[in-house]
């Protein structure tokens, strides 16, 4: 399960990088419920009051629900990139890590810096082509509610090779992962813990997949984030009915629950997943 007991390596941030951020915010709250809170400059306030005003004029805002941030929403202008959600994480020492990458064969795509007072972050993608980031605390330790319906339950990477993501992800964060075998002899699924950690606290997986069921991201390996949700199929309607769609589901999976990868108006992939009740104690 995800916390926000964040160590080195856990999950402790996500945001979308969006090419309409208003947009992004109206799909995300019909989905979740999520409530967009803008970061707007000074100079900016006062020039309109309309919402989707305030909302645009931000070039980054919280995702709220009940008061806590679940994730953010940025406009996207890295050129060429698509629409897709970015994981961070923790990490005591953005610059070390930055180190760490580069030594073990990935690439340090926006240089360790400081986000005012609150923390410092920095960009990579590993040596397989699968961006993520971290995130140094400062005063801002990160997420402040994750594996409850509407938030973020479990990380996922698609890669074409998944010992070599194993071992990339172990130098640089210390992973411990565990092999399973999926249904049907269909494939191996790696289970994600941080160093040291019991298996409670697993926080993802990862899955080889060749380049041609990667074609969402051009072929190239991706994480996506999992929301939890009380009831997939109800959440899967929202999708849908307000522009995005479905790749797979729902379907139940046996001993996780019941699923559904989706891909929001704008191209950005998550999965759904209303997790399967846990044995009543005798």
């Amino acid at each position: 399960m995800i916390t926000t007991d964040f160590v080195k390596g856990s999950p402790n941030w996500i945001d979308l990088g969006a090419p309409d951020v208003a947009a992004a915010a109206r799909f995300y709250g019909a989905v979740f419920g999520w409530e967009f809170d803008p970061y707007v400059p000074p100079e900016d306030t006062g020039t309109d009051t309309g919402t989707d005003a305030a909302t645009n004029a931000a070039q980054y805002g919280a995702l709220k629900q009940n008061g806590k941030t679940v994730g953010a929403i940025g406009q996207l202008t890295e050129e060429g990139a698509r629409s897709a959600w970015t994981i961070y994480f923790n990490t005591p020492d953005a610059d070390a890590t930055a180190q760490e990458v580069r030594k073990s064969g990935g690439t340090v795509r926006v240089d360790p810096s400081d986000a005012g007072d609150m923390g410092r972050m920095a960009h990579f993608t590993d040596p397989q082509g699968a961006q993520f980031a971290v995130w140094q605390p400062g005063k801002d330790q990160g997420l402040d509610a994750v594996d409850d319906p509407g938030t973020l339950s479990w990380t996922e990477l698609y890669t074409t090779d998944a010992a070599a993501s194993k071992a990339f992800y172990g130098s640089v964060f210390g992973w411990q992962t565990e092999d399973m075998e999926l249904p049907g002899g269909s494939g191996t699924y790696s289970l994600i813990t941080p160093a040291g950690l019991p298996n409670e606290r697993m926080q993802g997986g990862l899955m080889e997949l060749p380049s041609e069921y990667l074609a969402l991201n051009g072929g190239r390996p991706y994480w996506h984030p999992v929301f939890a949700t009380a009831d997939c199929d109800a959440s899967v309607a929202k999708v849908t009915a307000n522009g995005g769609t479905v790749q797979m589901g729902p379907e139940d999976a046996e001993g996780v629950g019941r699923l559904a990868v989706c891909v929001d108006p704008h191209g950005a992939d998550f999965v759904l997943l209303t997790p399967v009740e846990p044995p009543a104690a005798s």
